[in-house]
Protein backbone atom coordinates (compact mmCIF):
# COMPACT_ATOMS: atom_id res chain seq x y z
CA UNK A 1 0.00 0.00 0.00
CA UNK A 2 1.32 3.39 -0.68
CA UNK A 3 -0.63 5.80 1.75
CA UNK A 4 -3.15 4.80 4.51
CA UNK A 5 -4.97 7.76 4.89
CA UNK A 6 -6.17 8.45 8.47
CA UNK A 7 -9.58 10.27 8.88
CA UNK A 8 -10.50 10.93 12.36
CA UNK A 9 -13.98 11.51 14.30
CA UNK A 10 -13.97 15.35 14.21
CA UNK A 11 -12.45 15.52 10.63
CA UNK A 12 -15.72 14.89 8.72
CA UNK A 13 -15.45 17.41 5.78
CA UNK A 14 -15.13 16.03 2.49
CA UNK A 15 -12.33 18.33 1.42
CA UNK A 16 -9.88 16.96 3.66
CA UNK A 17 -6.35 17.37 2.25
CA UNK A 18 -5.20 14.17 3.66
CA UNK A 19 -7.32 13.20 0.14
CA UNK A 20 -5.90 14.67 -2.02
CA UNK A 21 -4.40 12.66 -5.08
CA UNK A 22 -5.63 9.56 -3.23
CA UNK A 23 -5.65 6.51 -5.88
CA UNK A 24 -7.94 3.90 -4.59
CA UNK A 25 -5.97 0.92 -6.49
CA UNK A 26 -3.19 2.26 -4.04
CA UNK A 27 -4.47 3.95 -1.47
CA UNK A 28 -7.01 3.03 1.92
CA UNK A 29 -8.62 5.73 3.98
CA UNK A 30 -8.55 4.48 7.47
CA UNK A 31 -11.58 5.73 10.22
CA UNK A 32 -11.49 3.81 13.48
CA UNK A 33 -14.39 3.45 16.64
CA UNK A 34 -12.50 3.56 19.59
CA UNK A 35 -14.49 2.35 23.25
CA UNK A 36 -10.95 4.24 25.30
CA UNK A 37 -12.08 7.63 23.42
CA UNK A 38 -15.46 6.72 24.99
CA UNK A 39 -14.05 6.69 28.30
CA UNK A 40 -11.18 8.47 28.23
CA UNK A 41 -13.73 10.55 30.49
CA UNK A 42 -16.92 9.49 31.11
CA UNK A 43 -18.79 10.62 27.65
CA UNK A 44 -22.40 11.20 27.47
CA UNK A 45 -23.98 8.75 25.73
CA UNK A 46 -25.27 11.73 23.33
CA UNK A 47 -21.77 12.62 22.24
CA UNK A 48 -20.94 9.32 22.00
CA UNK A 49 -23.51 8.49 19.80
CA UNK A 50 -22.75 11.17 17.76
CA UNK A 51 -19.27 10.78 16.78
CA UNK A 52 -20.19 7.42 16.07
CA UNK A 53 -23.20 8.29 13.57
CA UNK A 54 -21.52 10.68 11.72
CA UNK A 55 -18.28 9.07 11.27
CA UNK A 56 -20.64 6.22 10.09
CA UNK A 57 -22.42 8.38 7.20
CA UNK A 58 -18.96 9.70 6.59
CA UNK A 59 -17.67 6.22 5.57
CA UNK A 60 -20.42 5.52 3.46
CA UNK A 61 -20.25 8.88 1.41
CA UNK A 62 -16.73 8.29 1.15
CA UNK A 63 -17.63 4.63 -0.41
CA UNK A 64 -20.18 6.09 -2.84
CA UNK A 65 -17.02 8.34 -4.35
CA UNK A 66 -15.28 4.84 -4.70
CA UNK A 67 -12.84 5.43 -1.42
CA UNK A 68 -11.65 2.43 -0.33
CA UNK A 69 -12.59 2.71 3.53
CA UNK A 70 -11.26 0.43 6.30
CA UNK A 71 -13.92 0.93 9.46
CA UNK A 72 -12.80 -0.28 12.44
CA UNK A 73 -15.96 -0.30 14.54
CA UNK A 74 -16.60 -0.34 18.23
CA UNK A 75 -17.13 -4.24 18.37
CA UNK A 76 -14.66 -4.64 15.46
CA UNK A 77 -14.14 -8.88 15.41
CA UNK A 78 -10.38 -8.18 14.95
CA UNK A 79 -10.03 -6.61 18.32
CA UNK A 80 -12.91 -8.79 19.88
CA UNK A 81 -9.45 -8.80 22.65
CA UNK A 82 -8.79 -5.16 22.72
CA UNK A 83 -7.39 -3.18 22.12
CA UNK A 84 -9.98 -0.61 22.81
CA UNK A 85 -7.41 2.51 22.42
CA UNK A 86 -7.68 4.60 19.35
CA UNK A 87 -4.14 4.20 18.74
CA UNK A 88 -3.41 0.88 19.64
CA UNK A 89 -6.21 -0.02 17.19
CA UNK A 90 -4.22 2.04 14.34
CA UNK A 91 -0.81 0.44 15.06
CA UNK A 92 -2.96 -2.43 14.78
CA UNK A 93 -4.29 -1.07 11.41
CA UNK A 94 -0.85 -0.18 9.91
CA UNK A 95 0.20 -3.86 10.62
CA UNK A 96 -2.11 -5.30 8.53
CA UNK A 97 -2.15 -2.76 5.52
CA UNK A 98 1.98 -2.08 6.01
CA UNK A 99 1.72 1.14 4.15
CA UNK A 100 4.89 3.10 2.86
CA UNK A 101 3.17 6.65 4.20
CA UNK A 102 0.61 7.55 7.01
CA UNK A 103 -1.51 10.62 5.68
CA UNK A 104 -3.38 12.78 8.60
CA UNK A 105 -4.27 15.83 9.26
CA UNK A 106 -3.50 17.68 12.65
CA UNK A 107 -5.85 16.61 14.93
CA UNK A 108 -8.02 18.44 17.58
CA UNK A 109 -6.60 17.17 20.72
CA UNK A 110 -2.62 17.45 22.14
CA UNK A 111 -1.81 14.08 23.46
CA UNK A 112 -3.60 12.18 20.08
CA UNK A 113 -1.16 14.49 18.07
CA UNK A 114 1.65 13.63 20.09
CA UNK A 115 0.93 9.80 20.32
CA UNK A 116 0.24 9.13 16.44
CA UNK A 117 3.81 10.66 16.00
CA UNK A 118 5.28 8.92 18.41
CA UNK A 119 3.71 5.94 16.98
CA UNK A 120 4.87 7.00 13.65
CA UNK A 121 8.58 7.36 14.71
CA UNK A 122 8.94 4.04 16.84
CA UNK A 123 7.58 2.00 13.59
CA UNK A 124 9.78 4.02 11.27
CA UNK A 125 6.55 5.10 9.28
CA UNK A 126 6.98 8.29 7.39
CA UNK A 127 4.02 10.41 8.44
CA UNK A 128 2.71 13.00 6.57
CA UNK A 129 0.59 15.64 8.65
CA UNK A 130 -1.49 18.31 6.79
CA UNK A 131 -2.87 21.72 8.37
CA UNK A 132 -6.16 21.58 8.87
CA UNK A 133 -7.93 24.11 6.55
CA UNK A 134 -11.20 24.14 8.37
CA UNK A 135 -10.23 27.00 10.14
CA UNK A 136 -9.83 30.65 9.57
CA UNK A 137 -6.24 31.25 10.93
CA UNK A 138 -3.95 28.48 10.96
CA UNK A 139 -1.91 27.49 14.27
CA UNK A 140 1.49 29.20 13.07
CA UNK A 141 0.10 32.25 11.87
CA UNK A 142 -2.01 32.49 15.42
CA UNK A 143 1.44 31.79 17.38
CA UNK A 144 3.26 34.43 15.01
CA UNK A 145 0.40 37.08 15.85
CA UNK A 146 0.41 35.87 19.81
CA UNK A 147 3.98 36.31 19.55
CA UNK A 148 4.10 40.15 18.30
CA UNK A 149 1.11 40.85 21.38
CA UNK A 150 1.62 41.76 25.00
CA UNK A 151 -1.40 40.20 25.65
CA UNK A 152 -3.78 38.10 24.27
CA UNK A 153 -7.00 39.56 23.72
CA UNK A 154 -10.25 38.01 21.46
CA UNK A 155 -11.08 41.17 20.42
CA UNK A 156 -7.74 42.79 19.03
CA UNK A 157 -7.44 38.73 17.41
CA UNK A 158 -11.41 39.31 16.25
CA UNK A 159 -10.55 42.84 14.17
CA UNK A 160 -7.50 41.14 11.74
CA UNK A 161 -9.47 38.40 11.19
CA UNK A 162 -12.42 40.47 10.15
CA UNK A 163 -10.30 42.87 7.43
CA UNK A 164 -7.96 39.39 6.89
CA UNK A 165 -11.26 37.78 5.61
CA UNK A 166 -13.19 40.98 4.67
CA UNK A 167 -16.14 39.79 7.22
CA UNK A 168 -18.53 43.00 7.65
CA UNK A 169 -15.84 45.31 6.24
CA UNK A 170 -16.03 48.59 4.45
CA UNK A 171 -13.76 49.24 1.26
CA UNK A 172 -11.73 50.83 3.37
CA UNK A 173 -11.65 48.02 5.89
CA UNK A 174 -13.36 49.75 8.74
CA UNK A 175 -16.47 47.89 10.45
CA UNK A 176 -19.60 47.65 8.98
CA UNK A 177 -21.82 50.51 11.17
CA UNK A 178 -19.27 52.07 12.32
CA UNK A 179 -18.27 49.52 15.14
CA UNK A 180 -16.21 46.49 15.74
CA UNK A 181 -18.47 45.41 18.74
CA UNK A 182 -22.13 45.21 19.06
CA UNK A 183 -21.83 43.17 22.41
CA UNK A 184 -24.26 45.90 24.16
CA UNK A 185 -26.96 45.76 22.29
CA UNK A 186 -26.48 41.68 22.83
CA UNK A 187 -27.16 41.15 26.31
CA UNK A 188 -30.41 41.70 27.87
CA UNK A 189 -32.33 39.33 29.66
CA UNK A 190 -35.95 38.09 28.77
CA UNK A 191 -38.99 40.88 30.60
CA UNK A 192 -40.69 39.41 33.35
CA UNK A 193 -42.97 37.67 31.20
CA UNK A 194 -40.73 35.42 29.95
CA UNK A 195 -39.20 34.94 26.18
CA UNK A 196 -42.74 33.97 24.95
CA UNK A 197 -42.85 31.52 21.82
CA UNK A 198 -39.05 30.63 20.69
CA UNK A 199 -38.52 28.95 16.76
CA UNK A 200 -38.31 25.30 17.37
CA UNK A 201 -34.83 24.04 15.63
CA UNK A 202 -34.63 21.18 13.22
CA UNK A 203 -35.09 17.73 14.64
CA UNK A 204 -33.20 15.27 12.55
CA UNK A 205 -34.58 12.23 12.69
CA UNK A 206 -32.61 8.77 13.20
CA UNK A 207 -32.05 6.80 10.00
CA UNK A 208 -31.31 2.92 10.04
CA UNK A 209 -27.47 3.53 10.38
CA UNK A 210 -27.82 6.58 13.61
CA UNK A 211 -30.57 3.92 15.14
CA UNK A 212 -27.78 1.06 14.71
CA UNK A 213 -25.75 3.52 16.55
CA UNK A 214 -27.86 4.34 18.92
CA UNK A 215 -28.94 0.53 20.19
CA UNK A 216 -25.06 -0.03 20.19
CA UNK A 217 -24.00 2.99 22.65
CA UNK A 218 -27.25 2.08 25.01
CA UNK A 219 -25.94 -1.67 24.91
CA UNK A 220 -22.16 -0.74 25.05
CA UNK A 221 -22.63 2.44 27.61
CA UNK A 222 -25.32 1.89 29.80
CA UNK A 223 -23.67 3.49 32.84
CA UNK A 224 -22.56 6.33 31.31
CA UNK A 225 -24.27 9.50 31.83
CA UNK A 226 -27.18 11.02 29.76
CA UNK A 227 -30.18 10.25 27.45
CA UNK A 228 -30.45 9.56 24.07
CA UNK A 229 -33.98 10.01 24.09
CA UNK A 230 -34.34 13.31 22.58
CA UNK A 231 -31.26 12.75 19.59
CA UNK A 232 -31.70 14.00 16.76
CA UNK A 233 -28.67 16.25 16.21
CA UNK A 234 -27.27 16.37 12.58
CA UNK A 235 -25.00 13.57 11.69
CA UNK A 236 -24.68 14.48 7.93
CA UNK A 237 -23.18 17.10 5.47
CA UNK A 238 -26.75 17.70 4.32
CA UNK A 239 -27.98 17.86 7.79
CA UNK A 240 -25.72 19.87 9.09
CA UNK A 241 -26.27 22.42 5.89
CA UNK A 242 -30.52 22.27 7.11
CA UNK A 243 -29.86 23.20 10.44
CA UNK A 244 -27.44 26.22 9.33
CA UNK A 245 -30.39 27.14 6.89
CA UNK A 246 -32.93 27.33 9.59
CA UNK A 247 -31.27 28.57 11.90
CA UNK A 248 -30.68 32.16 9.58
CA UNK A 249 -34.01 32.16 8.34
CA UNK A 250 -35.79 31.31 12.17
CA UNK A 251 -33.32 32.51 14.41
CA UNK A 252 -30.74 34.74 13.56
CA UNK A 253 -32.85 38.11 13.93
CA UNK A 254 -33.43 37.84 17.81
CA UNK A 255 -29.95 35.95 18.20
CA UNK A 256 -28.24 38.84 19.77
CA UNK A 257 -30.39 40.40 21.63
CA UNK A 258 -30.94 37.02 23.53
CA UNK A 259 -27.88 35.15 23.35
CA UNK A 260 -27.31 35.66 27.23
CA UNK A 261 -30.68 35.07 28.69
CA UNK A 262 -31.85 32.36 30.02
CA UNK A 263 -34.76 30.59 31.22
CA UNK A 264 -36.19 27.53 32.65
CA UNK A 265 -37.48 24.88 30.25
CA UNK A 266 -36.06 26.92 27.34
CA UNK A 267 -33.13 24.47 26.36
CA UNK A 268 -32.55 26.36 22.92
CA UNK A 269 -33.66 29.91 22.51
CA UNK A 270 -32.55 31.69 19.78
CA UNK A 271 -28.85 30.10 19.71
CA UNK A 272 -28.01 28.32 16.05
CA UNK A 273 -27.05 24.69 17.56
CA UNK A 274 -24.62 24.53 15.01
CA UNK A 275 -21.22 23.80 17.34
CA UNK A 276 -21.45 20.66 16.95
CA UNK A 277 -21.70 20.21 13.02
CA UNK A 278 -18.68 22.62 12.74
CA UNK A 279 -16.41 20.78 15.18
CA UNK A 280 -17.25 17.62 13.31
CA UNK A 281 -16.47 19.17 10.38
CA UNK A 282 -19.79 18.83 8.95
CA UNK A 283 -19.99 22.24 7.85
CA UNK A 284 -17.44 24.87 7.35
CA UNK A 285 -17.35 28.49 9.08
CA UNK A 286 -17.00 30.29 6.04
CA UNK A 287 -19.99 28.92 4.77
CA UNK A 288 -21.78 29.87 8.42
CA UNK A 289 -20.30 33.57 8.05
CA UNK A 290 -21.43 33.72 4.79
CA UNK A 291 -25.11 32.71 5.20
CA UNK A 292 -25.35 35.19 8.42
CA UNK A 293 -24.01 38.01 6.55
CA UNK A 294 -25.85 37.67 3.28
CA UNK A 295 -29.00 37.77 6.20
CA UNK A 296 -27.83 40.84 6.84
CA UNK A 297 -27.07 42.58 3.86
CA UNK A 298 -30.67 41.11 2.40
CA UNK A 299 -32.25 42.91 5.24
CA UNK A 300 -33.03 39.54 7.22
CA UNK A 301 -31.32 39.95 10.28
CA UNK A 302 -29.91 43.07 12.14
CA UNK A 303 -26.27 43.72 11.85
CA UNK A 304 -26.15 43.23 15.91
CA UNK A 305 -27.07 39.86 15.80
CA UNK A 306 -24.84 39.04 13.00
CA UNK A 307 -22.14 40.48 14.20
CA UNK A 308 -22.28 38.57 17.45
CA UNK A 309 -22.58 35.32 15.75
CA UNK A 310 -19.69 36.47 13.66
CA UNK A 311 -17.73 37.22 16.74
CA UNK A 312 -18.65 33.83 17.74
CA UNK A 313 -17.55 31.73 14.94
CA UNK A 314 -14.87 33.80 13.11
CA UNK A 315 -13.61 35.28 16.40
CA UNK A 316 -13.78 33.43 19.60
CA UNK A 317 -13.57 29.84 18.07
CA UNK A 318 -10.22 30.88 15.63
CA UNK A 319 -9.10 32.57 19.00
CA UNK A 320 -9.08 29.09 21.64
CA UNK A 321 -7.77 27.19 19.23
CA UNK A 322 -5.21 28.95 18.93
CA UNK A 323 -4.38 29.66 22.65
CA UNK A 324 -5.13 25.96 23.27
CA UNK A 325 -1.66 24.51 20.32
CA UNK A 326 -0.11 27.52 21.99
CA UNK A 327 -0.20 26.70 25.59
CA UNK A 328 -0.55 23.16 25.53
CA UNK A 329 0.28 21.42 27.90
CA UNK A 330 0.38 23.16 30.70
CA UNK A 331 -2.93 24.70 29.96
CA UNK A 332 -4.71 21.47 31.07
CA UNK A 333 -2.93 21.73 34.60
CA UNK A 334 -3.05 25.05 35.15
CA UNK A 335 -4.31 26.24 38.65
CA UNK A 336 -3.57 29.37 39.48
CA UNK A 337 -5.94 29.50 42.61
CA UNK A 338 -5.09 25.98 43.61
CA UNK A 339 -8.15 25.07 43.92
CA UNK A 340 -8.89 21.07 43.93
CA UNK A 341 -12.00 20.21 45.35
CA UNK A 342 -13.50 17.78 44.15
CA UNK A 343 -17.11 17.77 41.60
CA UNK A 344 -19.89 17.38 43.74
CA UNK A 345 -22.09 14.38 42.89
CA UNK A 346 -24.87 16.16 41.73
CA UNK A 347 -23.00 17.47 38.89
CA UNK A 348 -23.83 13.77 37.08
CA UNK A 349 -27.75 14.28 38.53
CA UNK A 350 -27.87 17.44 38.39
CA UNK A 351 -29.83 17.26 41.99
CA UNK A 352 -29.31 20.19 43.68
CA UNK A 353 -31.50 22.58 45.61
CA UNK A 354 -29.91 25.25 43.60
CA UNK A 355 -32.67 25.76 40.70
CA UNK A 356 -30.21 27.18 38.09
CA UNK A 357 -27.67 24.36 38.93
CA UNK A 358 -30.62 22.24 38.48
CA UNK A 359 -31.86 23.77 35.58
CA UNK A 360 -28.83 23.75 33.32
CA UNK A 361 -27.24 20.51 34.41
CA UNK A 362 -30.29 18.59 34.40
CA UNK A 363 -30.58 20.27 30.33
CA UNK A 364 -27.21 19.22 30.16
CA UNK A 365 -27.58 15.72 31.04
CA UNK A 366 -31.04 14.85 28.99
CA UNK A 367 -29.56 16.53 25.85
CA UNK A 368 -26.20 17.14 25.89
CA UNK A 369 -26.54 20.64 25.40
CA UNK A 370 -25.95 24.32 27.19
CA UNK A 371 -25.94 27.68 25.99
CA UNK A 372 -22.25 29.18 26.68
CA UNK A 373 -23.72 31.96 29.42
CA UNK A 374 -25.20 28.96 31.05
CA UNK A 375 -21.98 27.03 30.78
CA UNK A 376 -19.85 30.20 31.28
CA UNK A 377 -21.94 32.11 33.98
CA UNK A 378 -24.11 29.24 36.04
CA UNK A 379 -21.97 26.16 36.02
CA UNK A 380 -18.29 27.20 35.43
CA UNK A 381 -18.94 30.25 37.30
CA UNK A 382 -20.29 28.17 40.68
CA UNK A 383 -17.06 25.63 39.75
CA UNK A 384 -14.70 28.79 40.42
CA UNK A 385 -16.69 29.91 43.35
CA UNK A 386 -16.53 26.63 44.99
CA UNK A 387 -12.78 26.03 44.12
CA UNK A 388 -13.63 22.85 42.24
CA UNK A 389 -10.54 20.87 40.84
CA UNK A 390 -9.97 22.45 37.28
CA UNK A 391 -8.99 19.18 35.73
CA UNK A 392 -11.56 17.67 37.39
CA UNK A 393 -14.04 20.64 35.67
CA UNK A 394 -12.78 19.96 32.29
CA UNK A 395 -12.97 16.65 32.28
CA UNK A 396 -16.75 17.00 33.30
CA UNK A 397 -17.24 19.93 30.29
CA UNK A 398 -15.49 17.56 27.77
CA UNK A 399 -17.48 14.22 28.84
CA UNK A 400 -20.97 15.68 28.56
CA UNK A 401 -21.30 18.46 25.56
CA UNK A 402 -22.14 16.74 22.45
CA UNK A 403 -19.99 19.71 20.58
CA UNK A 404 -16.96 19.05 23.15
CA UNK A 405 -13.34 18.76 21.60
CA UNK A 406 -10.67 19.60 23.89
CA UNK A 407 -8.98 22.00 21.56
CA UNK A 408 -12.51 24.20 22.15
CA UNK A 409 -13.37 22.79 25.52
CA UNK A 410 -10.22 23.37 27.98
CA UNK A 411 -9.71 27.05 27.08
CA UNK A 412 -13.04 27.96 27.42
CA UNK A 413 -13.24 26.01 30.69
CA UNK A 414 -9.95 26.08 32.41
CA UNK A 415 -9.09 29.23 30.94
CA UNK A 416 -12.26 31.38 30.73
CA UNK A 417 -14.49 29.71 33.08
CA UNK A 418 -12.42 28.99 35.82
CA UNK A 419 -9.45 31.58 35.23
CA UNK A 420 -7.05 28.42 36.04
CA UNK A 421 -4.61 30.37 33.28
CA UNK A 422 -4.39 33.60 35.22
CA UNK A 423 -6.04 35.61 32.73
CA UNK A 424 -3.85 34.61 30.17
CA UNK A 425 -6.10 35.59 27.56
CA UNK A 426 -8.69 36.72 29.84
CA UNK A 427 -9.36 40.44 31.21
CA UNK A 428 -10.94 39.00 34.74
CA UNK A 429 -12.06 36.59 36.06
CA UNK A 430 -15.91 35.90 35.29
CA UNK A 431 -17.52 35.45 38.88
CA UNK A 432 -20.78 36.86 39.36
CA UNK A 433 -23.19 36.44 42.54
CA UNK A 434 -27.17 35.23 42.41
CA UNK A 435 -27.94 38.68 41.43
CA UNK A 436 -26.12 38.14 37.84
CA UNK A 437 -28.44 34.74 37.51
CA UNK A 438 -31.45 36.86 38.62
CA UNK A 439 -31.36 39.35 36.13
CA UNK A 440 -30.67 37.14 33.38
CA UNK A 441 -33.22 33.92 34.21
CA UNK A 442 -35.94 33.31 36.29
CA UNK A 443 -34.37 30.27 38.05
CA UNK A 444 -34.41 32.25 41.38
CA UNK A 445 -37.78 32.29 40.99
CA UNK A 446 -38.06 28.93 41.78
CA UNK A 447 -35.37 28.25 44.22
CA UNK A 448 -35.36 27.55 47.89
CA UNK A 449 -32.37 30.54 47.89
CA UNK A 450 -32.53 34.35 47.65
CA UNK A 451 -29.98 35.33 45.39
CA UNK A 452 -29.86 38.81 47.22
CA UNK A 453 -29.06 37.23 50.87
CA UNK A 454 -25.79 36.42 51.64
CA UNK A 455 -26.81 35.47 55.23
CA UNK A 456 -29.22 33.09 56.73
CA UNK A 457 -30.51 29.73 55.86
CA UNK A 458 -31.33 31.23 52.14
CA UNK A 459 -28.80 32.90 51.55
CA UNK A 460 -27.91 32.17 47.90
CA UNK A 461 -24.58 29.93 47.89
CA UNK A 462 -23.28 31.92 44.36
CA UNK A 463 -23.56 35.09 46.33
CA UNK A 464 -22.09 33.89 49.40
CA UNK A 465 -18.98 32.05 47.58
CA UNK A 466 -19.04 35.49 45.59
CA UNK A 467 -18.10 37.57 48.45
CA UNK A 468 -15.84 34.92 50.05
CA UNK A 469 -14.05 34.58 46.78
CA UNK A 470 -13.21 38.52 46.20
CA UNK A 471 -12.35 38.58 49.97
CA UNK A 472 -9.98 35.21 49.29
CA UNK A 473 -8.31 37.13 46.20
CA UNK A 474 -8.58 41.14 46.94
CA UNK A 475 -5.15 42.04 46.03
CA UNK A 476 -5.16 40.49 42.89
CA UNK A 477 -8.56 41.78 41.50
CA UNK A 478 -8.08 45.45 43.16
CA UNK A 479 -5.28 45.41 40.72
CA UNK A 480 -6.75 44.76 37.81
CA UNK A 481 -8.68 47.64 36.74
CA UNK A 482 -11.54 45.81 35.35
CA UNK A 483 -12.08 44.22 38.44
CA UNK A 484 -11.02 46.79 40.91
CA UNK A 485 -14.75 48.28 41.77
CA UNK A 486 -15.10 44.45 42.88
CA UNK A 487 -12.48 44.62 45.25
CA UNK A 488 -13.20 47.80 46.68
CA UNK A 489 -16.36 46.39 47.37
CA UNK A 490 -15.29 43.76 49.51
CA UNK A 491 -12.84 45.98 51.20
CA UNK A 492 -15.96 47.96 52.66
CA UNK A 493 -17.14 45.11 54.94
CA UNK A 494 -16.13 45.68 58.29
CA UNK A 495 -14.10 42.42 60.02
CA UNK A 496 -17.00 41.06 61.75
CA UNK A 497 -19.35 40.78 58.34
CA UNK A 498 -15.96 39.53 56.42
CA UNK A 499 -15.57 36.47 59.25
CA UNK A 500 -19.33 36.03 59.00
CA UNK A 501 -19.44 35.28 55.36
CA UNK A 502 -15.89 33.62 55.18
CA UNK A 503 -18.30 31.11 57.96
CA UNK A 504 -20.96 30.77 55.73
CA UNK A 505 -19.08 30.00 52.82
CA UNK A 506 -17.02 27.43 54.44
CA UNK A 507 -19.86 25.69 56.05
CA UNK A 508 -21.69 25.62 52.89
CA UNK A 509 -18.42 23.79 51.18
CA UNK A 510 -18.52 21.71 53.85
CA UNK A 511 -21.76 20.42 53.12
CA UNK A 512 -21.35 21.08 49.51
CA UNK A 513 -23.62 17.55 48.46
CA UNK A 514 -26.59 18.89 49.54
CA UNK A 515 -26.92 22.41 48.63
Amino acid sequence: MRRLVLILGDQLHDSSPALAGIDPSRDRVLMIEAPGEARAVWSHRARIALFLAAMRHHAASLAGRGIPVDYVALDDPRHAAGPDGLVERLEAAIARWRPAELHWVEPGEWRLERAVMALCERLGLRSVRFADPHFLCSRERFAEWAARQKTLRMEFFYRRMRIAHRVLVDEAGNPEGGRWNFDADNRSGFPAGGPGETPRPPRFAPDPTTLEVLALVERRFPDHPGSLEDFGWPVTRAQARAALDHFVATRLASFGRWQDAMWTDMPFGWHSLLSSSLNLKLLDPREAIDAAVRAWREGAAPLASVEGFVRQVLGWREFVRGVYWLDMPGLAEANHHRHDRPLPGWFWTGDTGMACLRACIGQTLRRGYAHHIQRLMVIGNFALLAGLAPRAVSDWFLAVYVDAVEWVELPNVAGMALHANGGRFTSKPYAAGGAYIDRMSDYCAGCRYRPRERSGSRACPFTVLYWCFLDANRPELAANPRTALMAASAARMDDAERARIRELGESMLARIEAL
